[in-house]
């Protein structure tokens, strides 16, 4: 039972797939760049996107980051439980092509959670993403969910694009 005497919540899941024509170790290079993640940031980050912290040791990769939505490109569902602008809290580790994540979502008792893989396939490279967005919010938490999802999958689909744009400018 959940807290509030109601079934469980349970989140909304999804899956990612995006493919790059360059090597998987190419790819992984790339997207944890700190050049690539700035300049993803200023490009499609939205309001106030920033890099809040970036280390790399080896094969091993961590940043958070931050990105914003104007609160009046926001759905109502969204709308009506925030005060102001949307504003995602995202943090990335990378363990050689395998990465974990997790977004915190600024006033809104949500998080998103989520695994990927770069994987060889012939002289490219996969990138497939499995995801989790819960929000504990009873009655309408399932459709802020499915916005979130749809809205994170349009983002990975553009941050796919733009890394695929930069290794091509760079091969």
């Amino acid at each position: 039972m959940g807290s509030n005497g109601n079934l469980p919540f349970m989140p909304s899941r999804f899956e990612h797939r995006a493919t790059f024509a360059a090597p998987a170790d190419d790819v992984f290079l790339t997207l944890v760049d700190e050049a690539f993640l700035i300049a993803r940031l200023r490009d499609i980050g939205g309001k106030g996107a920033a890099l809040l912290d970036h280390r790399i040791e080896g094969d091993n990769a961590a940043y958070r980051l931050r990105q914003g939505v104007d609160a009046s490109k926001l759905p109502g569902a969204v709308k009506s439980i925030l005060n102001g602008d949307l504003v995602v809290e995202r943090e990335e580790r990378w363990h050689g092509l395998e990465t974990a994540g997790k977004a915190t979502i600024n006033g809104v008792p949500a998080h998103i959670t989520s695994r990927g893989r770069l994987t060889g396939r012939g002289s490219g490279t996969e990138l497939v993403i499995s995801a989790e967005v819960k929000v504990g919010i009873p009655l309408i938490g399932g459709k802020i969910e499915k916005v979130v999802a749809e809205q994170v999958t349009k983002l990975l689909a553009a941050e796919a694009e733009y890394a695929e744009k930069w290794l091509a400018e760079r091969a």
